[in-house]
């Protein structure tokens, strides 16, 4: 009886390893998510260029016509420290903006109070907002062209323009300056019969009260970026001013870019 015992343990032995028990089941993680995210896009890129509007379709591919109500002055986008500016629409337009990938997401507008009688014109604010709200698109973005998708589908392209900061390479000093309504005769060395405007300093403190007393207009012999001057219009202008890294012969070594009208009279021609 016992050899019959000891005879049979090695068998079921054999038996047992032959039959490796059944797996467990055991919980499997999810596999990991393919999406690939959006690339990021660089800011600089965007702040470094003025944004100027030239192509504007719906989802249907049809021109927004009312977005060109100002030919010659195409609506433009400014970014700078975290905020997004509107030039060229009736009212000057502004919030903020956040950057998240291929998005970008525009706070609430916020406009200035004027009235336009242009034609057309008076809806660009509306016009702008409602597809300069919530989350856009970013589908391409170059040194030279941006594309945007609207919320409802409207795809905006705009081309760019180097920012004064960017072309003259520095922030720029911030000055005030009034011109005059009429513009004077000049000499100028290499104009003949050239006109001039008549221009002068006005200081402010930091709580924007004026400071001293404005001196007496002088010819004003070069240009100012971004200023169209209106005879009969005496004018306050905020500017920025940047040195020329080496300027011409004839040149000056100082540009001057307009940054906003502080403010504007009519005077009478005398």
């Amino acid at each position: 009886m016992n050899r019959t015992l000891l005879l049979a343990l090695p068998l079921a032995l054999l038996a047992a390893c032959s039959n490796p028990p059944a797996p467990t089941k055991t919980d499997t993680a999810p596999p990991a998510s393919t999406a690939t995210p959006a690339p990021a896009v660089d800011g600089s890129v965007l702040t470094a260029n003025h944004w100027l509007l030239d192509s504007a379709v719906d989802s249907a591919g049809k021109r927004v016509d009312g977005l060109f109500a100002r030919a010659d002055k195409p609506l433009t986008l400014i970014f700078n420290d975290g905020r997004l500016s509107v030039d060229n629409a009736c009212n000057r337009l502004g919030g903020s903006y956040t950057l998240e990938g291929d998005a970008l997401t525009v706070g609430d507008m916020m406009s200035t109070n004027m009235a336009c009688g242009e034609p057309g014109v008076a809806a660009l604010d509306g016009l702008v907002s409602e597809r300069l709200k919530g989350k856009l698109k970013l589908t391409a973005l170059h040194a030279d062209a941006m594309t945007l998708v609207a919320a409802n589908g409207d795809v905006l392209g705009f081309r760019a323009e180097p920012t004064a900061e960017a072309r003259y390479g520095g922030e720029g000093e911030t000055v005030f300056m009034e011109v005059d309504a009429q513009t004077k005769p000049c000499q100028h060395p290499l104009m003949k019969n050239a006109t001039c405007l008549q221009v002068r300093e006005v200081k402010y403190d930091d709580k924007g009260l004026e400071q001293g007393k404005r001196g007496a207009y002088e010819n004003f012999y070069g240009n100012i970026e971004g200023y169209t001057h209106t005879p009969g219009v005496r004018n306050v202008l905020r500017l920025k001013r940047f040195q020329v890294k080496n300027p011409p012969a004839d040149g000056s070594s100082l540009a001057y870019v307009l940054d906003m009208v502080v403010s504007q009279e009519a005077v009478d021609k005398k």
